[in-house]
């Protein structure tokens, strides 16, 4: 009997941001019940430190030195895309750059194999109508944000189901919006405007619930890309109450990084991870109500790092563990901060409890696990490689040579891990740029640089890197410092 699968998707949740993680400021009782109960991995690490090919990454088993999506691409040639107005009155605004009908993805491989594939919450990979949009690339089923500009408000005036708009009772609510300086800060009925009436994640949670019940012994798919907790900062009103009893009075945060203004900033991070966590929860038991639970494999991750944006306190919550949480080694950075993140398996039964695993892996190892664990066999080009002798106790787990990673925001940057070791490279829109070297068990913040005393290793992981990269037919994509011939010289903003 084929297993059924789920796959949820953080976004922007931190690698110290849950109770089996170190955190303990926020409560996650039914995500860390999942670790305490199967496998915890401690150097799992996101497929880029940004959300489209964070995701491009995870479901095609492809490492971003050649992946066709390498960064937030808003397919501005279309029009002002950063228009909510222009979008909501033309659907054609929508969306980030599709990904090209012929990209393989895992969907699509459980999808011939007999799986209903569905997927519910933020999409990011191809606007609606086109070659990339969810019912195109192997998914039966489709709700949430296809767009990931409009999953900066949580009351967005509407979302997709499958291939037509739903309206939600929400008016258009700028996800950006200006502070009115004749308002009283500290008053929380201000702030009332900036929010709606019906929680996106609240639908979509509904959806997901729906579709479980109504697969019976079918195998099914089912991929959960919650927008949580990416700001903006908005929560369920009695989750944000219970935080701010504990964490009392705070500075109001008015949008001076982006986003909507929030009376508690702090509460309301919480309650978004504490309301995550009880989507998580609802989505077991009813896995469990359905007589499905032993039969289906769990996963919990995340796509990158926490934010340093809206409002989002990282120092406080050290929202990336032992890491380091300055702005620029968090979202959008291949230091750990911005690509080490949870990851946690359950299958009741089959995932021994109380597992804990030191061993490197990555989100294209997720791509290979599932279709050796489905009987299909996997297909070349692959990057990742298939954890399920890990995940079942059984066989010899292979080991990767060195995990790598290259991104083209936020100023052009390159990663390897090799064992212990990490090199990164920054600033690649301006050339080459100097090594750093680091050794991860001695110094986790990345805070000692070793290129000068071991030269031969930079030269050996710099060998590495250059046999990785492939120039992206996308000039936004392309690094001066990679050896590319048309580098874009800008960055670009992220959702």
């Amino acid at each position: 009997m084929q297993p059924n699968i789920v796959l949820i998707l953080a976004d922007d949740l931190g690698y110290g941001e849950l109770g089996a993680y170190g955190q303990n400021k926020i409560q996650t009782p039914h995500i860390d019940a999942l670790a305490r109960e199967g496998l915890l991995l401690t150097d799992y690490y996101a497929g880029s430190p940004v959300c489209a090919p964070s995701r491009y990454t995870l479901l095609t088993g492809k490492h971003t030195g050649h992946a066709f999506i390498r960064g937030n691409d808003e397919w501005g040639s279309r029009g002002d895309v950063w228009s909510y107005p222009a979008m909501l009155a033309d659907p054609g605004l929508e969306g980030q750059l599709p990904i090209p009908d012929s990209t393989l993805l895992l969907s699509e491989i459980l999808s011939a194999s007999g799986y209903t594939c569905a997927a519910f919450g933020k999409w990011g990979l191809g606007a609606p109508g086109s070659e990339g949009q969810p019912l195109r690339q192997g998914f039966q089923q489709f709700y949430g944000y296809n767009c990931q500009r409009w999953a900066h408000t949580y009351y967005p005036p509407f979302l997709w189901k499958n291939d037509a708009r739903i309206t939600l009772n929400n008016p258009l609510l700028m996800p950006v919006l200006p502070w009115n300086t004749a308002w009283d800060a500290s008053d929380v009925k201000v702030y009332e405007s900036y929010a709606g009436r019906e929680y996106a994640p609240e639908s979509m949670l509904s959806e997901a619930k729906g579709f479980i019940k109504t697969q019976g012994s079918k195998p099914f798919f089912l991929f959960y890309p919650t927008p949580l907790p990416h700001a903006a900062l908005q929560a369920p009103r009695h989750w944000v109450d219970y935080y701010h009893d504990k964490i009392g009075e705070e500075k109001p945060y008015i949008g001076e990084k982006g986003y909507v203004p929030v009376r508690y900033p702090r509460a309301t991070y919480a309650a978004m991870i504490s309301y995550l966590d009880e989507q998580v929860g609802a989505l077991v038991a009813t896995l469990k109500e359905e007589g499905l639970l032993e039969n289906t494999l769990i996963f919990f991750t995340s796509d990158n790092g926490p934010t340093f944006a809206g409002g989002v306190d990282a120092a406080y919550f050290r929202s990336a563990g032992h890491f380091s949480v300055a702005a620029d080694r968090i979202k959008g950075s291949v230091h750990e901060g911005g690509l080490r993140v949870p990851f946690i398996a359950y299958w009741k039964g089959k995932i021994k409890p109380g597992r804990v695993s030191s061993r490197p892996a990555y989100a294209p190892d997720l791509f290979p696990t599932l279709c050796e664990l489905t009987g299909n066999p996997v297909p070349e080009g692959i990057d990742g490689l298939s954890m399920l002798p890990l995940l079942r106790s059984k066989g010899q787990q292979p080991n990767h040579p060195w995990l790598y990673w290259e991104f083209p925001e936020y100023g052009g940057q390159q990663a390897i891990r090799q064992g212990d070791w990490k090199l990164l490279r920054r600033d690649l829109h301006k050339g080459q740029g100097p090594a750093r070297l680091f050794r991860l068990s001695e110094d986790p913040g990345e805070e000692k640089d070793l290129a000068d005393q071991f030269p031969e290793k930079v030269r050996a992981l710099t060998q590495i890197m250059r046999t990785q990269h492939r120039t992206s037919d996308n000039p936004k994509f392309q690094m001066m410092g990679v050896g590319d011939s048309n580098p874009l010289q800008t960055n670009w903003p992220q959702p």
